[in-house]
């Protein structure tokens, strides 16, 4: 599969003569930021990979430890999270979100709701190996009710695959049973429906239910539930239905109104750009009255400004 990410692998490349360039980057006085983002959004992340190896060869020390030391503030954390594996990079969100200081449950729900069965699988299995825990469990430990199910059901990453056109129409209608039809919602119905069955399968029950309804998928449960967990189920719906449009949607309401959520903006552009992140693009000039170029461009400043903006690859004005 063509990627439709905004970020290439560079045709000729040389891990050493990066490293060198990186190396001078840093070295004497001030450092030359520019260089940096240049070099690095103009390169894959297995390239980055290979660059951080041969700059412990060449100098004996850690390139990620050496940019921390000389960038700052939103400008480090991009680069930082430019530099690590995407596995790496989803694994240590998913612990960070867990850990921190309260959980942290929009980076939840946006990685288990937008990530393949197969990309899921791989994150536990990271996760045992680099924090000899079990994810199931620390999510489990720090959630609870409708939210902590569907997150679990999430995790098992068993969906099932393709259309099952016999239950279709039964699907809707036991949605629309248990939510529009009844007094209180039977939250569970929708938790199991939406979390085991596969995208093409769901978006032939979201027109079934619009039928029978009168009501997109999204305005039921708008109506009928509430916090952590209206949040995932509409998160689930919304890449059921496309998630370069459900990411386009993210990167517009990080940046929405007074102040920008830059650890959400750095996270989708980062985790998108070698992805789908010109299909994002498309679905915000799509859903927006602005291009995310030019939105990113009115909201950010400096050296991140800058590094944003090469990650989005152009304009679509």
């Amino acid at each position: 599969m063509a990627s439709r990410g905004t970020v290439r692998a560079s045709l000729n490349f040389n891990a050493t003569t990066d490293a060198e360039v990186l190396y001078k980057a840093m070295k004497g006085l001030g450092t030359n930021e520019e260089a940096i983002l240049q070099l690095l959004v103009a390169r894959s992340n297995t390239q980055r990979q290979d660059i951080k190896h041969a700059y412990k060869t060449l100098f004996g020390k850690d390139l990620v430890d050496n940019l921390k030391g000389e960038l700052g503030g939103k400008f480090e954390t991009l680069i930082v999270a430019m530099m690590t594996a995407p596995l790496a990079y989803d694994v240590s969100l998913l612990r960070n979100a867990i850990k921190g200081a309260g959980t942290d449950e929009k980076v939840l729900v946006e990685i288990l709701a937008s990530r393949t069965p197969e990309q899921v699988k791989e994150i536990v299995a990271a996760y045992r190996k680099e924090y000899d825990d079990d994810l199931e469990e620390d999510i489990s430990g720090d959630t609870s009710g409708h939210f902590k199910r569907l997150l679990v059901i999430l995790l098992q990453a068993n969906r099932q695959t393709g259309v099952q056109a016999d239950i279709i129409e039964s699907d809707a209608q036991t949605l629309f049973k248990a939510g529009e039809q009844k007094f209180g919602t039977d939250e569970q119905t929708f938790v199991t429906i939406l979390g085991n069955r596969s995208a093409e399968h769901l978006r032939k029950v979201f027109d079934a239910y619009m039928k029978l309804s009168g009501f997109e998928m999204e305005e039921t449960i708008k109506r009928e539930t509430s916090g952590g967990l209206q949040d995932l189920l509409l998160a689930v719906v919304k890449c059921a239905r496309s998630v370069p449009a459900y990411f386009a949607e993210t990167l517009y309401y990080a940046m929405k109104g007074a102040g920008t959520d830059d650890n959400t903006l750095i996270r989708a552009m980062v985790t998108r750009s070698e992805v789908d992140l010109l299909d994002v693009r498309t679905e915000f000039r799509k859903l927006f009255a602005c291009s995310l170029f030019s939105m990113i461009k009115g909201d950010t400043g400096g050296d991140f400004r800058k590094a944003l903006l090469l990650l989005c690859g152009g304009d679509d004005a």
